[in-house]
């Protein structure tokens, strides 16, 4: 089950989502906000999973809300409006759906969601020590071992998990392969990448060099590259 909120300035907007989110049995809304800054209050006191969020809103946008969050929940942005999607998923949001929208539409984007959950609460039941994972590749599970991958990169609806001497591809979002790959061990550096610290051979605040690829750095992740070369 996924506890969520939602956020929209629009009180008929709440009401569109509420009777999509009633269809949607493993989604549990613990609130609806017209007002952004009583959804901050209540996420300080009560963390949830998940936030449907409205982009453009009065006083903060959805945007700038998200920002404002550390650690935030996942996100799905559901807004009138295309030319924010772009920024959007840089934000790491699970999915950007465009008003109005269809319950078909709507679900897709609750299952993405779901399945990110899925994969993080699979990670987080990982012993400490693990040193592998099983990722499906077409019809095979395949058992990776974490050290052997030098980087993930986003391929379409798709993402190759490079080794030394071998690509693996599979049918995942970016979110969902960092949600099963240790922080420890990996880290986000752009919107299409996921690195092993372990393979980091040179880095700077615009590019890193993992084994002979060079791997450009998304500016949003470029403090976070600051904090492994210092």
């Amino acid at each position: 089950m996924l506890n969520a909120i939602v956020i929209d300035d629009e009180p008929m907007a709440l009401e569109v989502i509420k009777a999509l989110t009633e269809k949607v049995i493993f989604v549990d809304v613990k609130g609806y906000y017209t007002n952004s800054f009583e959804a901050l209050q209540y996420l300080k006191a009560n963390p949830v999973d998940l936030i449907f969020l409205d982009i453009r809103m009065p006083d903060i946008s959805g945007i700038e809300l998200l920002k404002s969050i550390s650690n935030p929940p996942m996100v799905i942005f559901t807004t009138a409006y295309s030319e924010h999607a772009v920024e959007s998923f840089e934000l790491d949001a699970v999915d950007y759906i465009l008003k109005p929208f269809s319950l078909a539409r709507f679900l897709k984007a609750c299952n993405k969601a779901y399945e990110q959950h899925r994969l993080k609460r699979a990670q987080l039941a990982l012993p400490a020590d693990a040193e592998s994972v099983f990722i499906k590749s077409g019809y095979e599970q395949v058992r990776v071992n974490f050290d052997d991958i030098l980087f993930a990169e986003a391929n379409g609806n798709y993402i190759d998990f490079v080794l030394e001497n071998r690509k693996i591809t599979s049918r995942l979002t970016m979110n969902e392969a960092e949600a099963f790959l240790p922080l420890s061990s990996f880290i986000r550096i752009h919107r299409s990448y996921i690195i092993s610290k372990k393979h980091i051979r040179k880095a700077s605040r615009k590019s890193v060099w993992v084994g002979t690829h060079e791997i450009p750095v998304g500016s949003a992740y470029a403090e976070e590259i600051e904090k492994i070369i210092k």
